[in-house]
């Protein structure tokens, strides 16, 4: 009996990696490279097309791989997700992006929360979008889930947001900064960008398209805001066990469950800043990491259907709107005029 139940649960992660092998096929496409669309990505459309097509068609015994993959495999490449990162990338930027990173990230998160309940919205949608637009979009709703242990309907509600403001961004910056419109310095408009944009692929796409000088100082104060997941994923699991006590009075319920994996993340950063591996074997685990990720995405979707989206109506959209405004308006005062004091 446990064998075949093994055997069920082995059937549902080898579809998710097989959705997952796609996703990366279909974002090797030129068209997609250009557009910045990672695998992670295309991997929760087709998860989600997966669940509104061929879902009600497989066994259910399945299902078990697939909320592994959407549970346990997220977790390890959230903590893989560390290699990309180093403590030096910190000292490179200075106190300027640091600054701006740490404005940007709680105002946006509490802010966001605050704006969720002037809606009368999902209060998990509106936190997962909050930390999506102001940390690093897809990966930062995938650590907070982990945490607050959703539905996986409100994760892929929230990554839509985040994923539909990001790409608009990544082409509206550069535009506005070639035509004149951003008045900023170079390093002014890298601590803008990678302060303000929500991928991390949204921020390497407008870097590149705005010059190397500018795309070396945005990739770095993106990679800290990167970091401030560790921080805030802390809290979370502090306020979780809160809210649990005070739902029920239990001392036991409203234990600080710690996301071990944001201290793994955290670890493996300190690691990589020892630079103790080759650069090709840190490639060969960032490339393992992204696969990881993807599968994790596509299980989300695959508990995604159409009908779920219609439930949280289009307030998670509004939502984001809101702090996409804040993240333009605030980030480029910010970045105008508190970041050359410190530059």
């Amino acid at each position: 009996m446990l064998s075949r139940k093994r055997s069920s649960m082995l059937h549902g992660i080898l579809l998710i990696g097989l959705f997952s092998c796609a996703a990366f096929y279909i974002g090797d496409a030129q068209f997609f490279r250009e557009i910045s669309f990672s695998p992670m990505i295309i991997g929760i459309i087709l998860g989600m097309l997966y669940a509104n097509s061929l879902r009600n068609h497989l066994p259910e015994t399945w299902v078990p791989g697939i909320q592994f993959c959407s549970k346990k495999i997220l977790r390890l490449g959230i903590i893989l997700y560390g290699f990309r990162l180093t403590f030096q990338d910190v000292l490179n930027v200075g106190t300027a992006g640091i600054l701006v990173d740490v404005i940007i990230v709680v105002v946006t998160i509490i802010g966001g929360v605050f704006v969720g309940r002037l809606l009368k919205m999902d209060k998990d949608i509106a936190l997962l979008t909050s930390i999506g637009s102001g940390i690093c979009g897809a990966a930062a709703v995938l650590g907070a889930e982990s945490t607050i242990q959703t539905k996986p309907y409100k994760t892929a509600v929230a990554v839509a947001t985040v994923v539909i403001f990001g790409t608009i961004s990544m082409f509206i910056y550069p535009i506005a900064y070639r035509a004149g419109i951003l008045q900023l310095s170079p390093d002014e408009m890298g601590i803008f960008a990678g302060s303000t944009l929500h991928e991390v692929a949204h921020t390497v796409g407008a870097g590149n398209a705005m010059g190397t000088e500018i795309s070396n100082v945005a990739i770095i104060v993106k990679m800290i805001r990167v970091m401030l997941l560790v921080p805030v994923l802390l809290v979370l699991g502090y306020w979780v066990a809160m809210r649990a006590k005070k739902g029920d009075g239990s001392a036991q319920k409203g234990k600080v469950d710690i996301p071990w994996f944001a201290i793994g993340f955290l670890v493996v950063i300190g690691f990589n800043s020892f630079n103790l591996l080759p650069q090709p074997v840190v490639d060969c685990i960032n490339y393992i990491d992204t696969f990881l990720l993807t599968m994790a995405m596509v299980a989300l979707g695959a508990e995604t259907s159409i009908d779920k989206f219609k439930k949280a109506g289009p307030k998670p959209f509004v939502l984001a709107f809101i702090l996409y405004v804040w993240l333009l308006g605030g980030g480029y005062l910010l970045s105008k005029y508190l970041a050359p004091m410190c530059l």
